[in-house]
């Protein structure tokens, strides 16, 4: 866990020093790297765009403003999804509270709260009992949380997403990738806003190929 966090600092040192890379066309080993195997997306025909992130990580939180108005203009043929990063520890416990909340429906409602609980409120939300006892004070039932929370189908979500890390073979957060075939983060690209223009250069690149098909 320790050189995940080291890894996220680098990236937050280099998000001024790179930015000039913006203006330039994108290049595979630059801004970004292709995977030596296509990882398969979870909605075949769309273009899948997945965000790496941590709950506990600063600099996720610090791209939030920046990405969620990104997310609320994509086209229809683009399918966004966020899957939390695990390795161990409280990684895994923020891990399966958002797999948990995703699960009942309501992680969209609750999503921006449990960040500024963690980053802003000084809640470590590592704990089940805490968890719910927080997400019932944004309607969630604790209840219900805690019978999600410990049910096969999370459990389930747990194993396929530790498994999608290792495919992307991510070593920090936050990571994107792009219809599982490119891997970027924002010290390659140059910065939260510079990270979203080659998201949107692969994403065109990705529906250029699937329109020659």
């Amino acid at each position: 866990m320790r050189n995940l966090i080291l890894s996220a600092a680098l990236v937050f040192t280099s998000l001024f020093g790179l930015t000039a890379q913006a203006a330039e066309p994108i290049e595979a080993g630059k801004q970004y790297v292709e995977l030596s195997s296509a990882v398969p997306v979870s909605e075949p025909g769309k273009i899948e765009v997945v965000e790496m992130f941590w709950y506990g990580c600063p600099h996720c939180y610090a791209f939030e403003p920046v990405i969620n108005p990104w997310i609320e203009k994509l086209p229809a043929d683009v399918h966004f999804i966020r899957v939390p990063a695990m390795f161990g520890g409280p990684w895994d416990a923020h891990g399966q509270l958002f797999i948990t909340l995703d699960t009942m429906g309501v992680e969209k409602k609750v999503h921006t709260a449990v960040f500024d609980a963690i980053q802003k409120g000084g809640k470590r939300l590592t704990d089940p009992n805490d968890m719910a006892e927080f997400v019932a004070t944004q309607g969630v039932d604790k209840t219900k949380f805690l019978e999600t929370f410990n049910s096969f189908a999370v459990k389930g979500k747990i194993a396929q997403y530790k498994e999608l890390a290792k495919k992307y073979e991510i070593t920090g957060v936050p990571t994107m990738i792009v219809n599982g075939k490119y891997r970027f983060d924002l010290g390659t690209a140059g910065g939260p806003e510079q990270a979203l223009q080659v998201a949107d250069q692969l994403i065109a690149k990705e529906r250029a190929t699937l329109t020659a098909k």
